[in-house]
């Protein structure tokens, strides 16, 4: 079978991460797949306006009340919607992220947040995409320190996935890379080698998950990586009561599964065991993930509701000045 695969790449050019990502993407061709290389920083990407057309949209098209769905309506003033297009033509994505104040830098962050518009489940059932490419995710976090200081990296890259439908089958934090280089440096994954050999093993990973039925595919990478068995994130939260009184002991921060802690008999470890319902609110499933439409829907309508004691309040304050710093330009 032919596939592609594509690196995203929010790294500089010739620094660790886009080291790694051209590694996984070595293997990548070996294995005989078609290969991309995009790296974030030689486009145009706009934030994120928070202009809620493309919700707006898909709700009035729920309803039958619009019959074309436009998208975003920064489409076609940046290069995001081009990249979005072509991505969702590949059966695999490795995303390199620089870790910046133990997150994804917002070069990522800006271009993942556009990703609403082009909810995939949504583009699915109105004809927009005409097959679903089960598409699989390796995700590569590159920070200068340990995982203390990229401890939420991985899980927010994760985060990001669910729009997209994009199962994560491997996931790597490559660890001390401070010094454009430094992964050529260290050995600190004896297990693999090193870390451009991990990176390979990633590559290879991808592969193996495309070369697999989609109902057969599973996790790939180290099988103690993280706390929730379902997603493999390694944050977990005591659980609140959700807005139709659903509720769990704890949670998986990133997937939204449920269940209570316990401690691993193999490791010794934490982990979280799923409860038998736990998985009702699980992110990577597109039926689960509706129910967050169902709430959407439901605040939407509440709020419209209240739109004669809101109005005044919203234009109060719309009218309310303060002090502000004024930069003058040329």
């Amino acid at each position: 079978m032919s596939f592609k695969v594509m690196v995203i790449c929010a790294g500089r050019h010739g620094g660790n991460g886009e080291a790694l990502a051209k590694e996984a993407l070595c293997a990548v061709r070996e294995a005989g797949g078609e290969v991309e290389l995009i790296n974030l920083f030689d486009y145009n990407i706009l934030p994120c306006t928070g202009c809620e057309g493309c919700t707006m949209q898909m709700g009035k098209m729920g309803a039958g009340l619009q019959k074309e769905y436009h998208g975003c309506v920064l489409k076609n003033k940046d290069d995001v919607d081009a990249i979005i297009r072509e991505l969702q033509t590949c059966q695999g994505v490795i995303f390199s992220v620089p870790t910046y104040d133990l997150t994804p830098s917002s070069v990522y962050t800006r271009f993942a947040q556009r990703f609403l518009a082009y909810e995939l489940s949504f583009l699915l059932a109105i004809g927009a995409v005409k097959e679903n490419p089960h598409t699989v995710a390796g995700l590569i976090s590159v920070g200068g320190s340990m995982h203390d200081w990229q401890s939420l990296a991985l899980e927010s890259l994760q985060a990001t996935m669910f729009t997209m439908s994009m199962t994560v089958v491997d996931r790597y934090m490559a660890q001390r890379d401070g010094r454009p280089g430094n992964t050529f440096v260290w050995g600190d994954d004896v297990e693999w080698g090193g870390q451009i050999a991990r990176a390979h093993k990633m590559g290879e990973n991808i592969v193996k998950a495309i070369r697999t039925p989609v109902d057969e595919r599973c996790w790939l990478g180290d099988p103690d990586d993280g706390v929730c068995p379902n997603c493999h994130s390694s944050l977990v939260y005591p659980g609140d009561k959700h807005w139709d009184g659903v509720e769990f002991p704890w949670e998986c921060a990133v997937c939204g599964a449920g269940g209570d802690i316990v401690t691993d008999e193999r490791t010794g470890r934490p982990k979280l065991k799923i409860a038998e319902n736990g998985l009702i609110r699980d992110r990577n499933d597109d039926h689960a993930r509706a129910e967050h439409l169902n709430e959407i829907n439901k605040t939407r309508d509440e709020f419209f509701a209240h739109m004669d004691e809101v109005k005044p309040l919203m234009e109060k304050y719309a009218k309310m000045t303060f002090p502000t710093l004024e930069i003058k330009r040329d």
